[in-house]
């Protein structure tokens, strides 16, 4: 939280990690399985990249001309960027895609192709998301979000009760707020509160990379198509934010309903900065799977509705989660720790909306940081 002491995890009931971390090392080395990508992995690596970029080919050597075609063409390259990021920038960026670390930022940089920033997303998502899971004013996927109140220790204000109707529309917004401003104003930030010096990053070198890739982006993206293409900035614009559209939208509701969802927790550290709860513990309480049983879905998605042992092992594959699961599941189970899971994806978004809904009710009380509100903090 800022400017309180640094948050610190309890080392109570240190048992349950380190007991399932044995259970799911022994299931690789019993397999003979590496942590890393399988021939799966590559195969829908090449596919995601595909997905983008042929329809963009497409475009620009005339096969697809008519108007019609060519936002056909956009809207699949929404699907593409969403994949890549999904599928292959979030476990590149987790470390996890190889044991080559050269190939791991290599791949990384695919969100810098799609508009992104690499360095950016391993500060917000590997370090403040993964660590502080749904604590607020750190973990930057819940708080501050602005016409979203995302935790129930946010300021509330009158729209928030509208929320679960409207946030679906801003939700598809998320990209393109990435490619123009937040990449910009998270650098700044970073920079300021010193998690760029944390990362053992060189300022100077980030904000080389974060202008020449945008510019690059915008290169291929932008001057290119009106060069090449008979195109009007009219026509552009339109498919550009419908790719960018569809891209941020699939991206929302694949990531909030896995903690911002009906029966999730959002517990606080004590004046202390100490949480009552270990890490991994924290983790369970705060995410939820979600349509584990659908293959197809959980192959699109990069294997994030698998979000408990995504969160617990990161640096684990993606392609791995469905076998490691029951390991999880059995374990947690064992030593009583709740193992959240919705059967569906609609289920998930229904539990994501009442959540919505539950979050933007006017609090009976001003909200503060020292005042926990919402479902209470379960101890183990």
């Amino acid at each position: 939280m800022k400017g309180s002491s640094p948050i610190k995890f309890s080392p109570r009931r240190g048992d349950f990690f380190a007991t399932l971390t044995q259970r799911v090392n022994e299931h690789f080395k019993s397999t003979g399985t590496p942590r890393q990508a399988n021939a799966e992995m590559k195969i829908k690596t090449v596919f995601m990249f595909a997905l983008y970029l042929t329809p963009f080919i497409l475009m620009l050597t005339g096969v697809v001309q008519n108007a019609l075609g060519m936002l056909a063409m956009c809207m699949v390259m929404g699907v593409g960027v969403a994949g890549i990021g999904l599928s292959v920038m979030h476990d590149a960026n987790h470390g996890s895609y190889s044991n080559k670390s050269w190939l791991n930022n290599a791949l990384g940089y695919s969100l810098n192709i799609v508009g992104g920033n690499a360095f950016n997303w391993k500060v917000q998502h590997n370090v403040l998301h993964h660590t502080y899971t749904n604590i607020h004013d750190v973990d930057e996927d819940i708080s501050p979000r602005g016409v979203l109140r995302m935790t129930p220790h946010g300021e509330w204000k009158t729209i928030h009760q509208f929320q679960h109707i409207y946030a679906w529309f801003f939700y598809g917004l998320m990209t393109l707020v990435w490619v123009f401003v937040k990449d910009f104003v998270r650098l700044v930030r970073y920079q300021r509160d010193g998690m760029v010096k944390k990362q053992r990053a060189d300022i100077r070198t980030e904000w080389i990379v974060l202008v020449a890739t945008k510019v690059l982006y915008f290169v291929y993206i932008l001057a290119i198509p009106m060069l090449v293409l008979d195109i009007t900035w009219g026509q552009w614009f339109i498919g550009f934010l419908v790719m960018h559209y569809i891209a941020g939208f699939i991206l929302a509701v694949i990531f909030q309903p896995a903690h911002v969802i009906d029966g999730t927790e959002y517990p606080l550290p004590d004046d202390g900065g100490n949480m009552e709860n270990s890490w991994a513990i924290h983790q369970l309480l705060t995410t939820t799977n979600f349509a584990n049983k659908s293959t197809w879905f959980s192959w699109y998605v990069g294997g994030l509705n698998f979000q408990v042992e995504h969160h617990l092992f990161p640096n684990v594959c993606h392609v791995h989660y469905r076998k490691i699961s029951k390991i999880v599941e059995n374990t947690a189970i064992e030593f009583g720790i709740p193992y959240k899971s919705e059967p569906t994806f609609w289920g998930a978004l229904v539990g994501h909306t009442k959540m919505l809904k539950e979050l933007g009710r006017r609090p009976a009380t001003v909200l503060t940081d020292a005042a926990p509100v919402g479902a209470p903090v379960v101890a183990h």
